[in-house]
């Protein structure tokens, strides 16, 4: 059933454990004056009406992330914390696997939301920069009746972004594949180990071939708008993914996996938000400078203020 509310929401996913990147990477300050790129994220989300926001964090980064982050947020908007543990939400006749130390994945994450949320909202990654445009796309969708059921089958969004703009110089990173037809995404396949190449891009098969692309495909960096409804059908993944997959201590419920199977099972529509934006994000330590570059470029052009949160507070907004 769609359920239109006044407030748009945002879930930040900010609860990755950043394996490659050896820290913290959702508190590390890219900005002048401390600024994470979460910082910038909320300031362009609230600038295009997002006025709820749902950290979904782990429980020992709390007070780091309440100190840093949450602290100032919870005097701009309605501020509500979720935890996202490897316990949270398994069978209570599930087993754990017995080296099993992170959580689920994104997915799982999601999941864990579910309690905060009561109409349309938007995903986003703690570590992704994104860009006001993005934003604003994602808002106005979400504003719009055209994420009403087409024939009964729900109707999410994805902000999507050309491959060559989200690769590491550093390291391979995953991204979700997606497969376009007209404005819909038709399909999505997620891929653990893509990098640059001479052509473009490549990425690794999990048969150890190669698969060449040329940069230009579009990808997901997990900025979905959705409705309610995605949860029930989370449960039902989550369950199906643990009785497979949750021997396996490195498996993840991934977001972009999970949509694709529904995607090729004709169960939801996706619709496919363009964007010219240009990307920042961390993966490998290595990645921090060029991040603040980026946003150093940015605060040269005047796109942003040099000190984010007083800004906001010289407007009355806080």
């Amino acid at each position: 059933m769609f359920i239109k509310e006044k407030t748009l929401a945002l879930v930040v996913l900010a609860a990755g454990i950043g394996s490659r990147f050896g820290g913290i990477k959702q508190l590390s300050s890219v900005g002048p004056n401390g600024e994470t790129i979460i910082d910038y994220s909320l300031y362009d989300a609230y600038q295009a009406g997002f006025k709820k926001i749902v950290f979904v964090i782990r429980r020992e980064i709390e007070a780091d992330f309440h100190k840093l982050i949450g602290q100032f947020w919870e005097r701009m908007a309605e501020v509500r914390y979720v935890f996202q543990e490897l316990t949270s939400l398994l069978p209570s006749d599930f087993s754990l696997p017995h080296n099993r130390a992170k959580p689920w994945g994104t997915g799982h994450a999601l999941l864990v939301a579910q309690e905060q949320i009561s109409g349309p909202f938007a995903v986003i990654n703690a570590d992704d920069f994104y860009g006001r445009q993005a934003f604003k796309i994602m808002a106005e969708y979400l504003s719009s009746i055209s994420l009403r059921p087409v024939n009964g089958k729900p109707n999410y969004s994805l902000v999507g972004y050309r491959l060559k703009q989200t690769l590491s110089d550093f390291g391979p990173v995953c991204r979700g594949l997606c497969y376009l037809e007209g404005g819909e995404i038709i399909d999505i396949k997620e891929m653990k180990h893509l990098e640059k190449s001479e052509k473009g891009a490549k990425a690794r098969l999990e048969n150890g071939g190669w698969l060449e692309l040329s940069g230009e495909e579009v990808v997901s960096m997990n900025f979905w708008g959705f409705e309610p409804s995605i949860f029930d059908l989370l449960k039902t993944g989550f369950l199906e993914f643990l009785a497979k997959k949750g021997q396996d201590s490195q498996s993840e419920f991934l977001i972009p996996d999970f949509i694709g199977q529904l995607l090729r099972k004709g169960k939801i529509r996706v619709h496919y938000l363009p964007t010219e934006e240009k990307w920042f994000g961390v993966t490998y330590p290595e990645d921090l400078p060029l991040v603040r570059q980026g946003i150093a470029s940015l605060l040269a052009k005047g796109e942003y203020p040099e000190n984010l949160k007083r800004s906001l507070e010289s407007q009355g907004l806080s």
